[in-house]
């Protein structure tokens, strides 16, 4: 069964999300800068192949932890996150994105990021 999380659950795991996104960032950084350089030129001082398939590897990592807490991975650059959530009996997702420093957002599940709306 589907995760569903309420406000206090999802605000309460956002430290360790936070964590995990500064990560993720970083990785996508470094990747897109050593994919870019190695297509340029052929080097790079981030590295070689190796380093682009192990960053690859550990972009897939971060990522397969969100959703194993229940999360769901809408974007990745920018990152979007949503938590299924139910708010006065509706199916909605607290919604977070990336370079935001708390949990203040949510829209109906079936609508998406342009019906977000502040939390109640």
């Amino acid at each position: 069964m589907d995760r569903i999380f309420t406000v206090d659950e999802a605000k309460a795991l956002m430290p360790t999300v936070l964590e995990h996104v500064r990560e993720l960032v970083a990785v996508r950084a470094d990747l897109a800068e050593l994919t870019y350089d190695l297509k340029q030129s052929g080097v790079s001082a981030i590295g070689g192949l190796p380093e682009s398939k192990a960053l690859e590897a550990r972009i897939d990592e971060l990522l397969s932890w969100f959703a194993a807490q229940g999360m769901e991975i809408k974007g990745t650059a920018p990152l979007l996150i949503d938590f299924p959530s139910v708010l006065d009996g509706v199916s909605v997702r607290l919604c977070w994105i990336e370079g935001e420093t708390d949990l203040g957002w949510y829209h109906r599940s079936e609508l998406g990021f342009t019906a977000r709306r502040p939390l109640p």
